[in-house]
């Protein structure tokens, strides 16, 4: 389908996802936020895709039944666990114009989210992200051990691979439609390496990445394991910078 066969008459379709693992108290506020959001915004056409990646709760159901009650809204389920395997899968089976994804949460200012769009439908960029680290950007009531952690991390990765992206881990990301037909399959992590190594891949081959400055509210019941995360991706850093940065086809 391209933007001249739509029948909102030719707007650019915009896919926003949502990956969600156990989310079911979480999801319904933060959808029908978002969805109220996109309705201000008619410059688009907006999809809302919940990406359920094998929850145990009632996730599914729930956005099952937030999809019967809201048209922009629609589910996509994977019977495996990963936030990459989420966005990698529901980005390539994508009809949209640009694909972006935030987390469920909502920590991220929605008003980034046209910027960000625009940046890769009409700014020439091929990604878009949102960053907490930039000058502009507000971060309220973020733990000092989070904060020194994902500095700490963007300064690993301008030391070992000479980047100039600001923020890999900030989950708000976009790309247009092309760029993730030539980025997605050749990312390989399926978890939260997932962002710096697709962000890895665009720089070092070329793609042009723009960077959003966000409002960033830290959410205090976030079920992400520090430790764990900094474990898995200096693990990727590693895999990276010994196997070398994938050309792109």
């Amino acid at each position: 389908m391209t933007t001249h066969d739509r029948p909102d008459g030719g707007r650019p379709l915009i896919e926003v996802v949502l990956p969600a693992y156990n989310e079911e108290q979480d999801l319904p506020r933060s959808v029908e936020t978002l969805v109220a959001f996109l309705r201000t915004q008619p410059q688009y056409a907006w999809r809302v895709l919940v990406a359920d990646n094998a929850s145990t709760d009632g996730t599914l159901a729930t956005a099952q039944a937030l999809a019967e009650a809201n048209p922009e809204v629609e589910v996509f389920h994977l019977p495996q666990k990963g936030r990459g395997r989420a966005l990698r899968a529901a980005w390539l089976a994508s009809d949209a114009d640009a694909v972006c994804y935030m987390d469920v949460d909502l920590s991220t200012g929605l008003d980034a989210l046209p910027p960000l769009i625009d940046a890769v439908l009409n700014g020439g960029y091929d990604v878009a992200i949102g960053t907490r680290l930039a000058r502009g950007s507000r971060v309220y009531e973020r733990p000092l051990k989070r904060e020194i952690t994902s500095r700490g991390y963007n300064l690993l990765i301008k030391s070992m691979f000479w980047t100039r992206f600001s923020d890999a881990q900030c989950g708000f990301k976009a790309l247009n439609r092309a760029a993730a037909q030539r980025l997605l399959p050749l990312v390989r992590d399926n978890a939260f390496f997932f962002d710096t190594e697709l962000l890895l891949i665009a720089e070092k081959r070329g793609l042009r990445i723009f960077e959003v400055p966000v409002t960033w509210t830290d959410d205090p019941g976030t079920t992400v394991r520090i430790v764990n995360t900094a474990m898995e991706d200096i693990r990727g850093l590693l895999r990276l910078r010994v196997g070398g940065i994938p050309k792109l086809p």
